[in-house]
């Protein structure tokens, strides 16, 4: 998984201030509807908060990968934050969580959608590239700790 093709430093964020899950998610809305002009705030929030419903996207050990499709999103979109301190977020393990890799997809791509995640769940469950995320002081930091 290339996650270059689909991650760049103006999607994340280091150390945000935040005490809550839909705040952080609201974080995650702004930075992808800011670096992407064919979606909205309000259209990633409600995606974002309408599959946090369904069921928690916090997988454990401070990590989770809130996502949603999304119709006329053009490409595949991560959003990577950290936050400081980690937020209750109902993950399974019932921690806190530190870690928000968020996965925007384009509404007809069902199966790239459960690839990616995947993908990324792969990924994070690499214990040295996770202390390297929460170590990241700037969004190059994160970038570089997931490439």
């Amino acid at each position: 998984m290339n996650l270059q093709a689909i991650l760049s430093t103006n999607r994340t964020q280091c150390a945000v201030q935040c005490n809550s899950k839909k705040r952080i998610l609201e974080i995650i809305s702004q930075l992808a509807a800011d670096n992407n002009s064919d979606i909205d705030k309000d259209t990633v929030l409600n995606a974002l908060m309408s599959r946090e419903r369904v069921g928690s996207t916090g997988i454990g050990n401070g990590i989770a990968i809130p996502h949603g499709r999304l119709s006329g999103l053009g490409r595949v979109m991560a959003i990577v934050v950290t936050s400081e301190p980690a937020i209750d977020f109902d993950a399974i393990d019932d921690k806190p969580v530190d870690i928000f890799f968020a996965l925007l997809v384009p509404d007809d791509q069902n199966d790239v959608h459960l690839q990616m995640l995947s993908g990324i769940a792969g990924k994070l469950a690499d214990k040295e590239r996770v202390k390297l995320i929460r170590k990241a002081q700037t969004s190059d930091d994160i970038v570089q700790a997931l490439s």
